[in-house]
C-alpha cells in the first residue's frame, strides 16, 4: 500500500532523513521506533506533504504522491493523528470531527458524516458524551481520542499515528493500544510512530528502528522484541 524509496529530507543544512526505504502492506500495522530527534515525525510529515522532500519516492497504492498537495493526499485516503494531538481547542468536539470529514465536503451529505461519526463513537464513546464541549476543555486522553477520531472521519485507507501514547497514563495507553488492532481489523492500514516500543511491538506485525535519520533495524515485531541490541537501546 505504502512504499518509500530512498527518501531524503533536509532542514536547511541538516540531513533529517537519510535514504529511507520502508514498506507497509495493506491491512498491516507497522511501527517505526526511535529516540527523540531520530526523524520519526519528519517521516510522517513527508508522507503527508508537510515537509519538502529533496530526493526519493513515496508511492501510495503504486502511485507517486510527492507532487500532490497535503489536502489532496487526505482525499486519496491518507490521514494522520499528529504528535501533540493538534485539535482545534476553540471548536467543539463535534466541530473537530466534522473538520475531519473534509473529503466529503462536496457531497454535502450530512447523513454520511453522521454515519461516520457514529462509527467513531463505537471506538470512543466518551466523545459522544463530550460532543458539545470545547475541545480545549477535554482531558489529555480525551483530546487524543478526538485526534484519532478526527483522522478516522475521513475514512482513511492508511492511518498515520504519531506518538498516540504521549502524555497519557498507563490505563489510557492500554486502551489506545487495544483500539489500534480493532481499527486495522475494520480495514484500515496503520503506520504507528511510537516511543513506547514495548506497546508498539505488541500490536505491530513489523517494525523499523530509526536512528539519526536512518533505518538501523528492520524485522518482524517479534524478532525486534527479542533482539538484544533493540532491547538494550529501546526496551530497557
Amino acid at each position: 500500500m505504502l512504499e518509500i524509496k530512498n527518501l531524503n529530507v533536509y532542514y536547511g543544512a541538516i540531513h533529517a532523513l537519510k535514504g529511507i526505504n520502508l514498506k507497509v502492506e495493506q491491512k498491516e500495522i507497522v511501527t517505526v521506533l526511535g529516540a527523540n530527534g531520530a526523524g520519526k515525525s519528519t517521516l510522517l510529515r513527508a508522507i503527508t506533504g508537510l515537509v519538502n522532500v529533496r530526493g526519493g519516492e513515496i508511492l501510495f497504492e503504486q502511485k507517486g504522491i510527492l507532487k500532490i498537495l497535503p489536502h489532496q493526499r487526505v482525499s486519496q485516503g491518507i490521514a494522520m493523528a499528529p504528535e501533540g494531538r493538534g485539535i482545534f481547542p476553540n471548536l467543539t468536539t463535534r466541530e473537530n470531527l466534522i473538520v475531519g470529514a473534509y473529503p466529503y465536503r462536496k457531497e454535502r451529505s450530512s447523513e454520511r458524516t453522521e454515519a461516520i461519526m457514529q462509527r467513531v463513537f463505537q471506538h470512543f464513546p466518551l466523545l459522544n458524551d463530550r460532543l458539545h464541549q470545547r475541545a480545549g476543555n477535554l482531558s489529555g486522553g480525551e483530546q487524543q481520542m478526538l485526534s484519532i477520531g478526527r483522522a478516522l472521519m475521513s475514512r482513511p485507507r492508511l492511518l498515520l499515528l504519531d506518538e498516540p501514547s504521549m502524555g497519557l497514563g498507563p490505563i489510557l495507553v492500554s486502551e489506545i493500544f487495544k483500539l489500534i488492532p480493532q481499527i486495522r481489523d475494520e480495514g484500515t492500514t496503520i503506520l504507528l510512530i511510537e516511543q513506547n516500543a514495548k506497546a508498539a511491538l505488541k500490536v505491530a506485525e513489523r517494525g523499523y528502528v530509526l536512528d539519526m535519520g536512518a533505518i538501523v533495524y528492520e524485522d518482524a515485531a517479534e524478532q525486534l522484541s527479542n533482539s538484544e541490541a533493540v532491547q538494550a537501546a529501546y526496551l530497557m
